[in-house]
């Protein structure tokens, strides 16, 4: 349970946070939804939480608990798909940066672990427009460094779900999560311009789409520091007093 809830205690971050001119929290938010069959529900939530923690390792943050349930609604069609709306998780993160920052926390780092959280970007885009400091992690641009840092093969297009990256990450952090599958699944799809309208089920059987057999320990491992070397940027941006 460690690796998804921090440990801290109250004066642990009383002590980070009088070593730094602002406090930094970082949030990872996750889902609940269909990974194929090799892969848990929980895998976006891992994921997300395997790089907070390796940002948590690097950088003097605040990190917080995952949101484990986010906008699944793609993947209704899978047993076990679990889905809040766009509104709900629009408050639930801007709740948690208000409240952040009554408790002297003023800048919020989302770690968004699942492509269909559109929303957050809405939530991050509202809350600088009022002068609040929030930053979304990692960005396309993040990813794309780091699938070439690990030697990932595949494009960021086609390693849309429960493919290379995903594979590789729990490969490295969870291993033991993993089933029998993931060697024997590929699947590619790369137009999907009916994805929102379709679901998911308009283009796979299986819940994969991407090249799962190419994911390895040591390509998770390089993607991981490969984001944390990334965050930096951001925790100067949003740490600094102007």
């Amino acid at each position: 349970m460690s690796d998804l809830v921090p440990a801290d205690t109250t004066e642990d971050v009383r002590t980070r946070g009088s070593g730094v001119s602002r406090q930094v929290a970082v949030l990872p938010v996750g889902s609940f939804e269909q990974h194929g069959p090799y892969l848990p529900l929980a895998t976006d939530t891992l994921v997300a939480c395997a790089v907070a923690r390796e940002i948590a390792g690097a950088y003097p943050v605040h990190l917080l608990p995952p949101v484990t349930i986010s906008c699944s609604h793609e993947h209704a069609a899978w047993p076990g798909t679990v889905s809040i709306s766009s509104v709900t998780l629009h408050a639930v993160v801007r709740d948690i940066a208000a409240s952040l920052r009554r408790s002297g926390v003023d800048a919020l780092v989302v770690v968004n672990g699942h492509g269909g959280n559109y929303v957050l970007g809405n939530v991050v885009q509202e809350s600088s427009a009022r002068g609040e400091r929030m930053a979304l992690f990692p960005a396309a641009e993040d990813w794309e460094a780091a699938r070439e840092r690990a030697d990932v093969v595949t494009s960021l297009l086609t390693d849309m779900h429960a493919g290379e990256i995903e594979t590789s990450i729990l490969l490295h952090a969870h291993p033991e999560m993993l089933r029998p599958g993931y060697e024997t699944s590929d699947f590619v799809a790369d137009d999907r311009r009916h994805l929102l309208t379709l679901g998911m089920s308009g283009y796979t059987d299986s819940g994969v789409i991407g090249r799962p057999s190419l994911g390895s320990a040591e390509k998770g491992k390089e993607l991981l520091a490969s984001l944390a070397d990334s965050f930096g940027a951001y925790f100067s941006m949003l740490a600094s007093d102007e």
